[in-house]
């Protein structure tokens, strides 16, 4: 090939179509991390998140009004830069074998697409602090008794095994927050006249974003490491469920996802699809909550 600038500027299209076809090549999947991440347009480099303190509840209107303040202390999420970058080599372009990198940026849409999912269960498996000051995960968060006096309320069912979690994420606010300041693009450097193309004699072609993610509202989610069987379940969904407000306002919480690793794919499809249990009894368990299977857990 003539590397002339219309014929790189058709390579650049051609790559960044192999680009797009393995960005839509996982289909729902790819937007696995949507159903437990409230998804936040950014526009500056932090975040501040100042709703994370309320589960907005209707009351009785009894003289004026009580105007509730959004509070947020300092909770803040920094949107961090992500890349993925690779060199093809004039000669390749000149010798017409630059065919051969297409599956390469066929894989990069496909991990441009799959990294929200990862980078959001990195974030959850390290258990940050959210609003409150304590871990999202904590056995002390706290929260106001009918008295008005604090006491602690737990999300985390404890155990040592693989973690998994029951959800509601019935809300317009989940249990975790993916906030994207600058999507995930495809761009290329194909002048020859460039200094780095001059030494280096390669053409670079990469996809970056400026992205994050965080926690959302412990309320919405518990962990458990205990074994995955219908006693750990029901104990997990019971905690959620009845978790209250300050005050002890229920929270009204739904347990609507249950999410596991790969290797706990067995024992929660025996809880939450089996009709029976291996007893022959009615599984009471079964279709109460929507089982996500999400391969970026650890699954040991």
């Amino acid at each position: 090939m003539n590397l002339t600038s219309a014929n790189l500027q058709a390579l650049f299209k051609a790559y960044k179509t192999n680009f797009q076809q393995g960005f839509n090549s996982l289909g729902e999947q790819g937007a696995l991390y949507e159903l437990f991440c409230t998804t936040v347009p950014s526009t500056t480099a932090v975040e501040v998140y100042p709703w994370l303190k309320t589960l907005p509840r209707m009351r009785e209107w009894l003289g004026d009004r009580v105007i509730h303040g959004l509070e947020g202390s300092d909770f803040s999420i920094r949107n961090r830069k992500f890349e993925l970058t690779a060199g093809v080599p004039r000669d390749s372009i000149e010798d017409d074998t630059y065919g051969i990198y297409g599956p390469t940026f066929e894989e990069f849409g496909r991990s441009s697409r799959e990294h929200p999912n990862e980078l959001a269960v990195e974030v959850l498996e390290a258990n940050p602090l959210c609003y409150d000051g304590q871990n999202l995960f904590d056995t002390d968060h706290p929260v106001l008794d009918k008295a008005g006096n604090e006491t602690s309320v737990s999300n985390d069912m404890g155990g040592s095994g693989p973690a998994w979690y029951v959800m509601d994420c019935s809300r317009a606010i989940k249990p975790m927050v993916f906030q994207r300041r600058r999507d995930y693009d495809f761009r290329a450097l194909t002048d020859l006249m460039d200094s780095k193309i001059f030494m280096t004699d390669d053409f670079l072609f990469g996809t970056d974003a400026r992205v994050n993610a965080g926690p959302g509202l412990w309320q919405l989610v518990v962990r458990s490491k205990q074994p995955f069987d219908a006693a750990n379940y029901e104990s997990a969904r019971k905690r959620l469920t009845t978790l209250k407000g300050d005050y002890g306002r229920p929270l009204g919480l739904r347990h609507t996802h249950t999410m596991v690793s790969n290797g706990l794919e067995g024992a929660a499809r025996k809880v939450l699809q089996n009709q029976l249990t291996t007893g022959g009894e009615t599984n009471e368990w079964v279709n109460t909550s929507e089982l996500i299977l999400n391969p970026w857990l650890a699954s040991a």
